[in-house]
């Protein structure tokens, strides 16, 4: 996938850290998907384009920009040329709370990043005339928004209330999502997937035999990659509360075997069941998240 050349001021707002210091999640949204965009427009590197497919009529709050001025011309009517990429969507955000999101050796926490990334594509989503939702879960859903033209702000405040806590499973919230995700739509999972790799693609791999497109971004702590520690010292888990000794310099290279391992595995069976799978850093900026968004919405939409 193509990526564009980001200048320093446009990296800086998909900066987690300099994100972090923006309270409100709306403007911190707007202000990613505007940069994002902007870069797009001006990048002659990106390699994607959104295909015109239609026109529709012109609604309050369009891109003037966007208005098709021949068709005007003919009918006196003004219609905004639609694209391939913003083909309309149900969209279900399946937001990981559960305790090990709260871990974060650096300026945010792999639930802060997660938030920021949702915020994002909701905004995005939104902007494209989707339907957004969410399921916010740990062991259950703890926060449910069904998807709606009109709730991209519900999504937003619950996203920004949700909180890390409780032991995580997928069982009962993808069932509470089966229940109620009924509309051939987008499923979009963001978790840090620490769980039975053939489970989790098996599950998430169910949505897609259902009709639905879904994309897993798996979020992980630049230390749970590279296990930088020195020092020997007692590790807890933090969704089980069990604390065992370790001494880093022993087990490194064994632990970063394991993580490169469940990391391709993961690939793997999510590729095989037809998941587009996306492995994030959670001190990189969002520009690879977005872009592979960007890119999973214009293939997505061919096939609709």
């Amino acid at each position: 996938m193509a990526s564009a050349a980001a200048s320093p001021a446009r990296t800086s707002f998909l900066d987690p850290a300099v994100l972090a210091r923006i309270d409100n999640l709306e403007l911190l949204a707007k202000t990613v998907v505007d940069g994002f965009m902007q870069g797009i427009h001006r990048s002659p590197h990106l390699g994607l384009s959104m295909d015109f497919a239609e026109h529709r009529p012109y609604m309050p709050g369009d891109d003037i920009r966007r208005i098709d001025w021949r068709v005007y011309a003919r009918t006196d009517r003004f219609y905004i040329k639609q694209f391939e990429a913003e083909t309309n969507a149900d969209v279900g955000f399946l937001l990981d709370v559960s305790s090990s999101m709260d871990y974060g050796s650096g300026a945010v926490s792999k639930l802060d990043y997660a938030r920021f990334l949702t915020a994002s594509l909701a905004w995005f989503s939104a902007g494209q005339r989707d339907r957004v939702g969410l399921y916010a879960f740990d062991a259950d859903v703890v926060e449910h928004v069904r998807p709606a033209v009109a709730h991209l702000d519900k999504v937003m405040h619950a996203v920004a209330r949700v909180r890390a806590g409780g032991t995580g499973s997928w069982d009962r919230p993808l069932a509470r999502v089966g229940a109620t995700f009924r509309r051939r739509g987008i499923l979009v999972a963001v978790s840090d997937f620490y769980d039975d790799s053939a489970g989790l693609s098996s599950a998430l791999g169910a949505f897609r035999a259902q009709g639905h497109d879904v994309v897993a971004f798996h979020v992980l702590d630049p230390a749970e990659i590279e296990f930088p520690f020195t020092q020997s010292a007692n590790f807890r888990d933090a969704e089980t509360g069990r604390v065992r000794p370790v001494w880093p310099e022993k087990y490194r290279g064994a632990y970063q075997e394991r993580v490169a391992a469940h990391v391709a595995e993961l690939g793997r069976r999510f590729g095989q069941q037809g998941v587009d799978y996306v492995l994030l850093d959670a001190a990189e900026p969002l520009d690879r998240a977005l872009y592979a968004y960007l890119a999973f919405r214009r293939k997505t939409a061919k096939a609709r």
